[in-house]
């Protein structure tokens, strides 16, 4: 099953695609009751579909998903080793991220869809990142916390492409603060185009349990990167149940599987080149990604949207008494 949003002249609709036409949810339901609902009962939905639904071309999708929350994996060894040559001069990967898959929370009120035009900060270093996102759904067996990564598979409803944007400069001004990455990645994510359910995919899975799809992403119609997905370090469902420790995944959050190595990024060849080589991205650029069975998500770079300017800290005299 694909699932999607879109705007019409009708307004904002949720439902299936089946056979090029958008079809709404019976009952009025939206994509976050579907994922409350779980797989299992969205199958059953499905049967219930009446009408032919409006041809995707009429219609304009957006995010296939209101994501109650974003996390953002650092999954690939590849794009590490890129990463940090451009960052520390040198490739290393840290033991430490061999010992669990670490990610970060962003901006769940940054969302953007299919075909928007992203508005970035003042940057001179704008890039994309080619990631596979999970999203979670219900399942009432096996609840939400301190999950094994058998039960961990049972919540994962489906996946999409996500576009991690970041703004490399500010990216390492602030993580030079030891925290973050913040500014330099809030102002935008993109997802789309539409959700993928996960047993749409399980013949790609391979006997490791890793997902065998390809990635490619392109800028102005040149290939810049590709990868397996399978090539992350951890399979998804570990993913779910490294985040679910001590802490809880719902329905409808997103779990970015981080970027794919060779090429997923421009900072990861940057690093390799020692060289802004691939160039930064501009106004007026178009960033396609495409991964095998889910789809392709294209968007286009837009104008910069300067912020307003904030003081820099002020010297304190550490006073302990009023």
């Amino acid at each position: 099953m694909r699932i999607a949003r879109w705007e019409s002249g009708e307004g904002v609709g949720e439902g299936f695609i089946i056979a090029g036409n958008v079809v709404p949810f019976p009952d009025g339901l939206t994509v976050t009751d579907v994922l409350r609902r779980g797989l299992a009962e969205t199958h059953a939905l499905y049967e219930r579909v009446e009408g032919a639904g409006e041809p995707l071309a009429n219609v304009r999708l957006l995010a296939p998903v209101v994501p109650a929350s974003v996390r953002d994996f650092v999954a690939f060894e590849e794009h590490v080793e890129g990463v940090s040559a451009g960052v520390e001069g040198k490739s290393d990967v840290a033991a430490e991220w061999y010992d669990a898959p670490t990610f970060y929370f962003t901006n769940p009120h940054t969302i953007s869809g299919p075909g928007d035009v992203l508005r970035p900060p003042v940057t001179e270093k704008l890039d994309f990142e080619l990631e596979l996102a999970l999203v979670i759904g219900a399942d009432a067996e096996v609840g939400e916390s301190n999950l094994d990564a058998q039960s961990a598979a049972s919540v994962i409803f489906g996946y999409t492409i996500m576009n991690d944007w970041s703004a490399r400069d500010l990216q390492a001004r602030e993580m030079k603060v030891r925290l973050g990455p913040a500014k330099g990645k809030d102002f935008g994510t993109t997802l789309g185009p539409w959700i993928v359910t996960a047993d749409e995919v399980a013949e790609y899975l391979d006997d490791d349990g890793f997902l065998a799809l390809r990635a490619e992403v392109y800028v102005n119609g040149e290939l810049i990167g590709e990868d397996m997905l399978s090539n992350a370090g951890w399979p998804f469902p570990e993913f779910v149940a490294y985040a679910s420790r001590n802490s809880r995944v719902v329905p409808g959050d997103v779990l970015g599987s981080g970027t794919v190595g060779n090429g997923g990024c421009l900072g990861e060849l940057w690093g390799r080149n020692q060289a802004l080589t691939p160039p930064p991205l501009r106004e007026g650029d178009e960033v396609r990604m495409v991964i095998e069975g889910i789809g392709e998500l294209v968007n286009t770079v837009g104008e910069q949207v300067p912020a307003p300017p904030l003081p820099s800290a002020r010297p304190r005299p550490r006073s302990r008494r009023r």
